[in-house]
């Protein structure tokens, strides 16, 4: 077992991009949510993959997002879950469903944590924690109109 290094557990893990997932990671260092679209069957997908989760195909495309949604759930995390996130306490850590169908994890940034609630509009904020790595977070929309949910 590898004993862990005092100052690794102050440290943040980062995303390691790899082949599937290079786009996506250079797309968010230009400001944009890249999303998967399937050239066979017209799916759009988040998850970064070599093939289309509904019909296998490999003809994945990638396309710029709205970067608008909808929180479609949330939770408000009181208790950090190691030392590198207790200076982050509270925050919302939130499933938003995309304009385009897709629904990712990410969390709230300029607004009270408490503030979140179902269906708020949101916006996509890029963080960049370095020179290699941006990531994607969510602040509430501009505009209050919320986005309709899918079922």
């Amino acid at each position: 077992m590898r004993r862990i290094d005092p100052s690794e557990a102050h440290a943040k893990p980062l995303p390691t991009p790899d082949a599937d997932s290079q786009a996506y990671w250079d797309g968010l260092q230009q400001g944009r949510l890249l999303l998967q679209h399937c050239g066979a069957c017209g799916h759009v997908q988040f998850c970064q993959q070599a093939i289309c989760r509904r019909c296998a195909g490999t003809e994945l495309l990638h396309r710029p997002s709205s970067g608008r949604g909808t929180v479609h759930s949330f939770s408000v995390v009181h208790r950090a879950p190691g030392p590198a996130f207790k200076q982050d306490t509270p925050y919302a850590v939130l499933l938003v469903e995309l304009e385009e169908g897709p629904r990712m994890i990410s969390s709230l940034v300029d607004a009270d944590p408490m503030s979140v609630d179902f269906g708020m509009a949101v916006e996509l904020v890029c963080e960049e924690v370095n020179s290699r790595i941006t990531l994607p977070r969510f602040r509430p929309a501009t505009s209050a109109k919320a986005l309709p949910t899918r079922g």
